[in-house]
């Protein structure tokens, strides 16, 4: 599996999808914020790390995943689940990425320029996530060569 960018694949979204994602996310939103202003940016920025889109995406890909089975006349429950379980290892690889961003802004954003600690801490994420993913895919290919030459 590489990874890529489709961008055929928008027309195949339906919109009830993404206002799904939206309004979820919208809400998770919202209430942080809340939380913010009763009891502090500290107590509030505990919040903004929760996957606001991800339980909404992985609760939607599962149930498509179903029914793509069920257009064939198989029960999907166990395929969409196992979808549901792949997308969240990918959700914590970018929480990973996520913390680290956050350290970095953290240790770096006193002493140094506001816009390069952000580029730094971006980079460092999307670097640490990638890294984690490709360690983890060749540790599971190595896996299926050890399982199958015994």
């Amino acid at each position: 599996m590489f990874v890529q960018v489709t961008l055929a694949a928008l027309s195949k979204v339906k919109w009830t999808d993404v206002a799904t994602r939206f309004l979820f996310g919208g809400a998770v939103t919202a209430i942080t914020g809340l939380l913010a202003k009763h009891f502090g940016p500290t107590f509030g920025g505990l919040f903004l790390a929760f996957p606001a889109i991800f339980p909404a995406s992985v609760t939607l890909l599962a149930k498509k995943q179903e029914e793509a089975k069920a257009k064939h006349g198989t029960k999907g429950a166990h395929r969409g689940r196992e979808a549901a379980a792949l997308e969240a290892r990918g959700a914590i690889f970018g929480c990973v990425g996520l913390a680290c961003f956050g350290l970095i802004v953290w240790k770096m954003l006193q002493d140094w320029n506001g816009a390069g600690v952000l580029a730094l801490a971006t980079a460092a994420w999307v670097a640490i996530s990638i890294a984690l993913w490709a360690l983890t895919r060749r540790a599971r290919h190595a896996w299926r060569r050890g399982r199958t030459a015994s």
